[in-house]
C-alpha cells in the first residue's frame, strides 16, 4: 500500500513543508486521488520507504512537470519596497510554509543569513521551489541594495520573467530603475506588482504614472485598488469585472471573497473599471501574456503583502502571463540536439558539502554522479549530488530536465558565468553543427560562440587593506577570502606589490562591511580593517611615444627584443586600452606575437603612474617591433609592458574619479540643510521632484564626499530621509582636488 511520507524540518522556529505535486504518482497506485506528498529535506527521494522499483521512474515526472508548466521567476525592486515579504506570502499561499515569517522579526525563509535577519535587508539571492496550480514555479528573492547589483545581475541571465514590486506611495525609485535596466539587458519579460497599498501616502494613480513617465513602459492595469492607505480592502479584477475583499478578521490573508461588481452598490468603482477594461482592450488586440512575452507592455497589480492582500491574484497572473522556459530558450540551443547544456549562475560553500553550484539547465537532463564538462575551462568534474533548492534547505533528487534550477554538489572548479555541458565532444559536435547551420546563412559561427552569455562583473569602487589577527593566521584569511570571491566575483582581492598587504576591493561601504562580518562568523577570524579609500582611475591627457629593448642572455640563448609604441587618449570612452598597429608592422610577426603584445598592454594598464590605479580611456599604436629569432613571447610581454609604462609616466597624467548619482528623498521641513550639505560635498543637484509630501532631490556627487552620509542625513533630518546612490561614471578631478588627494595619498604612504 501507498505509504504517504512527511518529513517537516524546524529551522529558525519556522516549520517548512515542501509541496511537489504527484498526480502522476498517485495514478500509478490504484487511480488514488490527486494529493501533495511532503518530501523529505535530508534523505533521497530513491531511499523513501515505499518507493521502489518502477515508482522511481514516476518520481521522475514529478519531480520533472511538462516545460510549459514551469516558470522561473525573479522577485526585484527598490531596498524596502516589500519583495521578500511578497516572497514570504508566496511561500505560504502555495503550502510551502506553514506560517507567515517577518522582516522585522528575523524568521523570513529567503533571508536567512544572520546579517540579513540583523539588518532586516537581503544580502544574497535565495531559490525556493514551490507549486502553485498545477505549475512549477522557481523562484528567486533578489536584493534591492546597489552594493549587490550583482546579485541581481546573475539571477535574471537565468530567469525567464520577473515580478517588479513598487512601494505604491513612492513609485519608481532609483534602484528600480537600476533592476528595470537590468532585466531590459536580459529581455526579461514582467509584472508590476504595487505593494503597500495600505501604507500613508499610497496612490495608485501616481505609481501607475511613474513606471509610464520613468521607466517608459506601456502599463496594463488588470486590477484598481478597492481604497487606499487606511480605507484598502481589496482589488478589481478588471478583466473579469469582480471584485475580490479580504475578510479582515483573517489574520493570515487565505480568506477571500470574490463577487461580480454590482450597479446598485459600486457604481463609481464599476464605472473606473469598464474605463480601464476598455483601455486595456483598445490598447492591445493579442493576448496579454503575448504582450507580456513581447516585452510591449507590462501587466499591473496591487495590493499589500504585508497585511496580505492581493498575494493569490499574483501567483495567478505569474502562471497565466510569464513564460515558460521553452518561450524564452536561446535559439543556438538547437545545436545540441537534447544534450546537456548549463549556466552556473552562482555558487555557495557549504562547511559540509564543500562548494554548491547553482545551475539553470537549457538543455538535457542532469543526474548525480554525472561527469560534465565545463568550457570555460576546459575540464570535466563529476557531479556527486542532485538538490533543489529551498532556501537553505534542500531535497536531494534523482534527476532534473531543462527549464529547471538545480543546486549541484561536487563541481569544485566551476564558477559564476561557466557553461556546463555533457562532455567535450559534445561541444565540438555542437560547434561542428553550428558551424554549418551558420554556414547556410552565409555566416560563419566559432566554436567559442557556443558558451552561454556569461555574467557581467561590475567593477569595484571601494578599497581597503584587511589583515588577521596574527601572521600564522595568513593561511587561514586567504582561504577565506578565496572562497568568498568565488561566491561573490563583485568583491576583488589583489596584493599591494610595495608593501605586501591584502587588499580587499567592494562595491560599498556596505558590502565591504558584510564581508568583514562573514570572515569573522563564519572563518572564526578577527580581521582588521584599514581605512577606506576611493578606486580611483587614471587616463592620459597628449599623445606621447617611447622606445624599449630588452637584450638578455639565458643559457645558451639570447632574447632580444626592440619596440616602439605610441599612446593618447582615446576618442570614445573604454575601460580597456584600444590596440593598433601600424603598417610597417609585419603580418607573420604579429600572429606570433599578438597575445604577448596584448597582454603586456593589459598589463601595464593595470597600475598608472599616479596611483597606480587602473588606466582607461586610452588608445597604443605599436609602429615598430624587432624579435630576435628564438625570443620567447614572455620576453616580448616584459618589453612591451615596459615601453607602455615608459610612455604612460612621459604623458600628461589625470585622475579619474567615480561620481555617484544620488537620489534623496526628504520631507520639506529638511529639504534646505539637505541641499546646503551636498553643497559642501560637491554635489551638483539636477532637479528636486515633489513626491506625495515628500520632495525627491536629484544630482550627482563625487564618491570620496558621500562616506559615512547614512549617518549624517540621520542627523540632519532627525532619521525620516532616505537616499540611494549608484556609480554614474568616471570625471576628470579638477587640479586643485588632484593635487590635495596626490599629497594626501604620499602622505599616507608616508605613514605606512
Amino acid at each position: 500500500m501507498f505509504t504517504k511520507w512527511r518529513i517537516f524540518a524546524v529551522n529558525h522556529q519556522r516549520t517548512f513543508s515542501v509541496h511537489l505535486n504527484t498526480m502522476c504518482y498517485c495514478k500509478i497506485k490504484a487511480n488514488l486521488k490527486r494529493l501533495k506528498t511532503q518530501l523529505p529535506l535530508t534523505r533521497n527521494y530513491s531511499s523513501a520507504p515505499g518507493i521502489a522499483g518502477s515508482d522511481v521512474k514516476s518520481l521522475h515526472s514529478v519531480i520533472n512537470p511538462p516545460v510549459a508548466k514551469i516558470r522561473n521567476i525573479g522577485i526585484m525592486a527598490h531596498i524596502d519596497a516589500g519583495k521578500t515579504t511578497t516572497t514570504e506570502r508566496i511561500l505560504y499561499y502555495s503550502g510551502y510554509t506553514r506560517s507567515l515569517g517577518d522582516v522585522d522579526d528575523g524568521d523570513t525563509v529567503t533571508d536567512f543569513m544572520a546579517q540579513e535577519r540583523e539588518r532586516g535587508i537581503t544580502i544574497q539571492s535565495a531559490a525556493v521551489t514551490l507549486d502553485w496550480k498545477g505549475y512549477r514555479v522557481n523562484l528567486i528573492d533578489t536584493p534591492g541594495h546597489v552594493d549587490f547589483t550583482l546579485e541581481v545581475e546573475r539571477c535574471l541571465r537565468v530567469l525567464d520573467g520577473a515580478v517588479a514590486v513598487f512601494d505604491a506611495s513612492a513609485g519608481v525609485e532609483a534602484q528600480t530603475l537600476t533592476v528595470w535596466r537590468q532585466a531590459d539587458k536580459h529581455k526579461i519579460p514582467r509584472i508590476c506588482f504595487l505593494n503597500k497599498m495600505d501604507k500613508t501616502g499610497a496612490s495608485f494613480n501616481y505609481a501607475v504614472e511613474s513606471i509610464r513617465e520613468k521607466l517608459k513602459a506601456k502599463p496594463l492595469i488588470l486590477q484598481l485598488p478597492i481604497g487606499e492607505a487606511r480605507t484598502f480592502q481589496g482589488v478589481v479584477d478588471v478583466v473579469n469585472k469582480e471584485k475580490l475583499l479580504w475578510n479582515s478578521n483573517s489574520d493570515d490573508g487565505k480568506d477571500f471573497e470574490r463577487m461580480p461588481l454590482s450597479e446598485a452598490s459600486d457604481r463609481e468603482l464599476l464605472k473606473e473599471t469598464i474605463e480601464a477594461r476598455n483601455s486595456l482592450i483598445e490598447q492591445l488586440q493579442a493576448a496579454v501574456h503575448r504582450v507580456t512575452l513581447a516585452q510591449a507592455a507590462v501587466p499591473v497589480l496591487c495590493g499589500s503583502a504585508l497585511k496580505n492582500k492581493g498575494v493569490q491574484p499574483l501567483l495567478d497572473a505569474v502562471t497565466t502571463y510569464l513564460p515558460s522556459p521553452e518561450e524564452r530558450e536561446d535559439r543556438f540551443l538547437q545545436w545540441y540536439e537534447g544534450d546537456l547544456c548549463a549556466l552556473a549562475f552562482k555558487v555557495l560553500h557549504d562547511k559540509q558539502r564543500g562548494p554548491l553550484v547553482f545551475l539553470r539547465i537549457y538543455s538535457g537532463t542532469l543526474t548525480p554522479q554525472l561527469a560534465v564538462h565545463n568550457i570555460n575551462r576546459n575540464c570535466t568534474e563529476r557531479m556527486s549530488r542532485l538538490l533543489l533548492p529551498f532556501a537553505d534547505q534542500h531535497v536531494e533528487i534523482p534527476s532534473l530536465t531543462a527549464g529547471n534550477i538545480a543546486l549541484t554538489v561536487g563541481l569544485k572548479q566551476t564558477a559564476t558565468g561557466d557553461t556546463i555541458v555533457s562532455s567535450k565532444s559534445s561541444a565540438l559536435a555542437a560547434a561542428r553543427r553550428a558551424g554549418r547551420g551558420e554556414r547556410e546563412h552565409g555566416k560563419k559561427r566559432e566554436a567559442e560562440s557556443l558558451l552561454l552569455a556569461g555574467v557581467e562583473v561590475p567593477e569595484p569602487v571601494f578599497f581597503c587593506t584587511i589583515e588577521p589577527p596574527s601572521v600564522a593566521k595568513q593561511p587561514d584569511l586567504d582561504h577565506a577570502l578565496e572562497r568568498l570571491q568565488r561566491e561573490d566575483p563583485s568583491l576583488k582581492v589583489k596584493l599591494d606589490p610595495d608593501s605586501g598587504q591584502t587588499v580587499l576591493c567592494g562595491m560599498g561601504e556596505l558590502h565591504i562591511e558584510i564581508i568583514h562580518d562573514r570572515i569573522k562568523r563564519e572563518y572564526g577570524l578577527e580581521t582588521y580593517l584599514g581605512p577606506l579609500q576611493v578606486a580611483y582611475r587614471e587616463t592620459i591627457l597628449n599623445s606621447v611615444r617611447a622606445t624599449d629593448t630588452l637584450d638578455r642572455v639565458l643559457g645558451d640563448k639570447r632574447h632580444l627584443v626592440s619596440a616602439e609604441l605610441e599612446v593618447r587618449p582615446a576618442e570614445e570612452p573604454c575601460a580597456v586600452a584600444k590596440i593598433e598597429y601600424a603598417d610597417c608592422v609585419g603580418e607573420d610577426l604579429l600572429q606570433a606575437s599578438r597575445e604577448a603584445i596584448e597582454s603586456a598592454v593589459h598589463s601595464a594598464c593595470l597600475q598608472g603612474p599616479l596611483l597606480g590605479s587602473p588606466v582607461q580611456d586610452v588608445a597604443m599604436t605599436l609602429h615598430s617591433l624587432m624579435i630576435h629569432p628564438g625570443t620567447s613571447t614572455t620576453m616580448v610581454t616584459a618589453c612591451i609592458s615596459r615601453c607602455m609604462q615608459k610612455a604612460l609616466k612621459k604623458a600628461d597624467k589625470q585622475v579619474l574619479e567615480p561620481l555617484m548619482s544620488l537620489e534623496v528623498t526628504v520631507s520639506r521641513e529638511y529639504l534646505s540643510p539637505v541641499l546646503a550639505d551636498l553643497a559642501q560635498r560637491r554635489g551638483n543637484i539636477q532637479e528636486i521632484q515633489t513626491r506625495q509630501d515628500n520632495r525627491v532631490v536629484l544630482g550627482f556627487v563625487p564618491l570620496a564626499e558621500i562616506m559615512g552620509y547614512s549617518t549624517v542625513l540621520r542627523t540632519l533630518t532627525s532619521g525620516s530621509a532616505t537616499f540611494a546612490l549608484e556609480l554614474s561614471t568616471y570625471q576628470a578631478m579638477s587640479p586643485q582636488d588632484q593635487s590635495a588627494l596626490l599629497n594626501q595619498r604620499s602622505g599616507l604612504a608616508h605613514v605606512l
